[in-house]
C-alpha cells in the first residue's frame, strides 16, 4: 500500500486546497513557480558559505552608516561663499522645489567652516569629531540621485531604483559573497530601538533574492536578537531536538520540491538561529570593552550613547566575520531640516558625529580599516534657497557622501558642485556608480553578480539601464577597474 506523509496528503486532497494551506504556512510564496529557469552557467546561491571573489578584493566587509533625511551638503562639507555674498537674492536660474513655502532666495549657511587635515577638507562646526579624521576619509562632493522624496531617495541609494521591489546593496553583497562566520548572519541591521526610519524594513529587504540574504535586525536594548532563545520552560536539549525534527521534515519536503528558495532559506535560518544562540550573545556584549573604548564612542554621554553603541557593535560584528552591517540614525528622517537648519541640525549632528568618528579611529587602530569599507550617506542633499525662512528643501541634484577604508583613497576630495551647491557638475557620480565601486572593492564585478528574474538577468546596479561604472579615481588600487 502506498503511504503518504501529512504534507503530501494535504497537497493531493481537496482538489489541491490542502496545498493552499501548506503554502500559507510557508508565507504564501510557494504557490508561485520559479520566475525563470536558471541560465546555463549562472550559479544561484542558497546558503551563506563564503564564496570566491571575481578578482582580488580590497575589502571584505562593509559598514553602511545611513543618514536618513538628506544631510545638507552646503552646511556640512561643501561651503559656498557666493551664498553669503548673494544672501537674499534669487538663484539666477531658479531651482527644482519639492514642497510648499519655498522662496527663490539664496540662504547662506548659518554654520562656520574650517579646513582640516593635510587634505584641507572643509567641515562645518556641526561635525567636530568627523573633522578630526578627514585624512582617513574619501569625500565625494558630486553625488546625484533621481528623486526628491525620502522613501524613493532611500530606495535609490540602496537599490538603484526609486521603487520598491529590488534587493538592497547589503542583500546583493551577502548573496554574492556569503559570510566568513557561519554562526552569524551575513547582513546585520542596527537601528534605533525607539523606532524605524521611514521605509522601515524595506531598507534591508531581499526582494527577489532568497530570503536568507535580507538584513537581520539586532537590538541595542534588551535581548540583542529578537525571538532567538527558547522559552525557559523547555527542558535541556528540547530545542535542539525540535530543530532536528523540523529540519528532517523540511528536508523531506524540499527533496520533492527543489528550487523553492523560501523553504531553503527557512531551513538555513533555523540552523543559523541555533548556531547564533552560542556565539551572538558574546559578540554583542559590550561589557568587555575597555572604558577608554566606550568613552571613545560616547557611551558615557546620553546624547551620544545610542548611536555610539550601534557603531561600536558594528565594529564587533565585522571583527567577528559579518559581511555587511547597516546602521541607521534615529527614527523618521532626522536630517530633514525644512525650517531652521542651523538649529535643527544640532541635535542629529551631535548625536551621530562622535560615534562615526570613533568607528574610523577604532577600526584603524585595530588594523581593520584596510579591510572594511565605511560608508556615510543620506538619500539626497538640500537646496541653496530658503524654505520657511531658514530651512532648506530636498535636492536630488547634489549631495556629499564619504567613504573610509577598504582601498578608498584617504584624504581625497572628489568632484564639485556649482557655485551655489545646487548641482553636481565636475566628476559627477551616480548612485549606481557608487554601488559598482563598492562591489569592486569587495572583489566583485557588478555586471557578473547576477540573478534571473522575469526573463532577464538582474544585477546590483541595474547596469543594463543605469550604465553603472566603477569610479576608479576614488580608489588606491585601480588595476581591475573597468
Amino acid at each position: 500500500m502506498m503511504q503518504f506523509s501529512r504534507r503530501e496528503m494535504l497537497s493531493l486532497s481537496g482538489f489541491g486546497l490542502g496545498q493552499l494551506a501548506v503554502a500559507d504556512l510557508l508565507g504564501g510564496k510557494q504557490l508561485l513557480g520559479a520566475e525563470t529557469s536558471e541560465p546555463a552557467g549562472l550559479p544561484i546561491h542558497g546558503n551563506l558559505h563564503a564564496r570566491k571573489t571575481h578578482f582580488p578584493a580590497g575589502a571584505k566587509a562593509v559598514i553602511q552608516l545611513i543618514q536618513n533625511g538628506g544631510p545638507s551638503q552646503m552646511d556640512l562639507f561643501d561651503p559656498k561663499p557666493l551664498l553669503t555674498q548673494m544672501a537674499g537674492k534669487p538663484h539666477p536660474d531658479g531651482v527644482e522645489i519639492h514642497q510648499p513655502n519655498n522662496v527663490n532666495s539664496l540662504l547662506p549657511s548659518p554654520l562656520k567652516f574650517q579646513k582640516y587635515g593635510e587634505c584641507g577638507m572643509d567641515v562645518s562646526e556641526a561635525l567636530p569629531h568627523v573633522s578630526s579624521v578627514v585624512d582617513d576619509l574619501c569625500f565625494v562632493r558630486s553625488m546625484h540621485s533621481e528623486h526628491n522624496n525620502h522613501l524613493e531617495g532611500l530606495n535609490m541609494l540602496l537599490t538603484c531604483k526609486i521603487f520598491p521591489g529590488r534587493p538592497v546593496m547589503g542583500a546583493w553583497i551577502s548573496y554574492a559573497l556569503g559570510t566568513e562566520n557561519q554562526n552569524l548572519p551575513a547582513y546585520v541591521v542596527l537601528r534605533d530601538p525607539d523606532g524605524y526610519t521611514i521605509g522601515g524594513k524595506q531598507l534591508w529587504a531581499n526582494a527577489f533574492l532568497p530570503a536568507l540574504y535580507q538584513g537581520v535586525e539586532f537590538s541595542t536594548r534588551g535581548a540583542p536578537i529578537h525571538h532567538l532563545n527558547p522559552p525557559p520552560s523547555l527542558p535541556p536539549g528540547a530545542q535542539r531536538a525540535n530543530l532536528d525534527f523540523l529540519n528532517q521534515l523540511n528536508a523531506r519536503h524540499l527533496r520533492n520540491r527543489p528550487g523553492e528558495s523560501e523553504l531553503e532559506s527557512r531551513i538555513e535560518n533555523f540552523e543559523l538561529a541555533a548556531r547564533m544562540q552560542l556565539e551572538a550573545p558574546s559578540v554583542l556584549d559590550l561589557a568587555g570593552e575597555t572604558q577608554e573604548t566606550q568613552k571613545l564612542y560616547g557611551l558615557d554621554n546620553p546624547t551620544t550613547a545610542k548611536y555610539g553603541t550601534r557603531c561600536l557593535m558594528a565594529r564587533r560584528l565585522v571583527e567577528s566575520g559579518v559581511r555587511f552591517v547597516q546602521v541607521t540614525t534615529s527614527p523618521g528622517q532626522p536630517w530633514d531640516h525644512h525650517n531652521d537648519i542651523g538649529k535643527g541640525m544640532k541635535n542629529i549632528a551631535t548625536a551621530t558625529d562622535q560615534g562615526a568618528a570613533a568607528l574610523i579611529k577604532d577600526l584603524k587602530q585595530r588594523g581593520l580599516l584596510e579591510s572594511t569599507i565605511v560608508m556615510w550617506a543620506g538619500e539626497f542633499g538640500r537646496l541653496p534657497t530658503t524654505q520657511n525662512g531658514k530651512g532648506r528643501d530636498h535636492n536630488r541634484n547634489a549631495f556629499t557622501l564619504w567613504f573610509a577604508g577598504g582601498g578608498f583613497q584617504p584624504g581625497l576630495i572628489y568632484g564639485e558642485t556649482d557655485e551655489f551647491g545646487y548641482k553636481s557638475i565636475v566628476n559627477r557620480v551616480s548612485v549606481p556608480d557608487m554601488i559598482a565601486t563598492v562591489c569592486h572593492q569587495l572583489g566583485l564585478d557588478h555586471q557578473r553578480v547576477q540573478f534571473p528574474l522575469g526573463g532577464r538577468v538582474e544585477t546590483p546596479t541595474n547596469v543594463t539601464v543605469s550604465g553603472a561604472k566603477v569610479v576608479g579615481d576614488l580608489l588606491s588600487n585601480k588595476v581591475y577597474c573597468s
